[in-house]
């Protein structure tokens, strides 16, 4: 729940930031544009005031000027809209668009993990069978397991389902988390940012109103250009000059995984009775 949290508010900043990236022109345009809406009152009024004071043959009733004055408030807005163009940027930001969509991939991964929590819960039966089985040590011991199965087979049988549930909820987590890693992993290298940031300008284009991906087939962060230009990619592999290598083994993402919060309060590390009900806990899990 806590890294949900940190996550929403991850996403809330980087959306902040994009959309003030993007404000900061409507902001310049809007507020130039109501003094100049003002100005051109004010120009109206003047000619036709020179017009009707030489020929006697009509005047305001005096509250006209006060409608092309220009407040305190439209020079305020304007000001401070020309302060935020310093910096503005016209292309956009390499870095914000792969922390964004690095964040868009953490929210999907979260909600794969969800899949994949809710799914292993339904399935744990098989956990409980595979321990009664293993503890049996005696012909007693395992004429109680055959019973016990023949009592609840029902209970106890996988649907193909479930296990359909599951594979596909691995395959999203890793997915995900692999782009959300990559992203993360090119924007904090400053060379490789860079990179990114002059193709934009090299495609005069935002760059988050192109195409953000990662490739496991390719390992590269590539961005597809919508000027139908080749793409930019960054290998993540340490293959080009930018060095970027993320890839760990298999094995080291395993033995991570056995320091982390979900494993060590998991039904694998505890034993199914600690899980489920919270008694026969051996101190550091099973």
């Amino acid at each position: 729940m806590q890294m949900k949290m940190k996550m929403k508010v991850l996403a809330s900043l980087f959306l902040s930031s994009s959309v003030a990236q993007a404000s900061e022109l409507d902001a310049l345009i809007a507020s130039s544009a109501a003094i100049v809406d003002q100005i051109n009152t004010g120009i109206l009024m003047t000619g036709a005031a020179m017009g009707y004071a030489n020929s006697g043959t009509g005047i305001s009733d005096g509250q006209l000027a006060g409608t092309a004055y220009i407040t305190t408030e439209q020079v305020n807005a304007y000001n401070q809209a020309l302060s935020g163009m310093v910096t503005y940027l016209p292309y956009g930001s390499a870095q914000e668009y792969l922390e964004e969509q690095a964040e868009a991939e953490l929210e999907l991964m979260e909600a794969a993990i969800e899949d994949f929590t809710a799914v292993v819960v339904d399935m744990l039966a098989v956990q409980e069978v595979a321990e009664l089985a293993s503890e049996a040590a005696t012909p007693d011991e395992e004429a109680a397991v055959q019973e016990y199965v023949t009592n609840n087979t029902d209970a106890l049988t996988i649907d193909q389902a479930d296990a359909d549930i599951y594979n596909s909820s691995l395959d999203s987590i890793e997915g995900h988390a692999n782009a959300a890693g990559a992203f993360l992993g090119v924007a904090a290298n400053a060379d490789a940012v860079a990179f990114m940031d002059q193709g934009a300008m090299d495609n005069n284009t935002r760059i988050e109103t192109n195409t953000l991906s990662y490739s496991a087939s390719t390992q590269a962060v590539s961005l597809a250009w919508n000027s139908g230009n080749p793409a930019t990619s960054v290998y993540v592999n340490g293959s080009d000059a930018f060095n970027i290598n993320l890839y760990v083994s298999h094995q080291d993402i395993l033995t991570a995984g056995e320091s982390s919060g979900l494993y060590l309060t998991g039904p694998t590390y505890l034993g199914y009775e600690c899980f489920m009900t919270q008694t026969n806990c051996d101190e550091g899990g099973s």
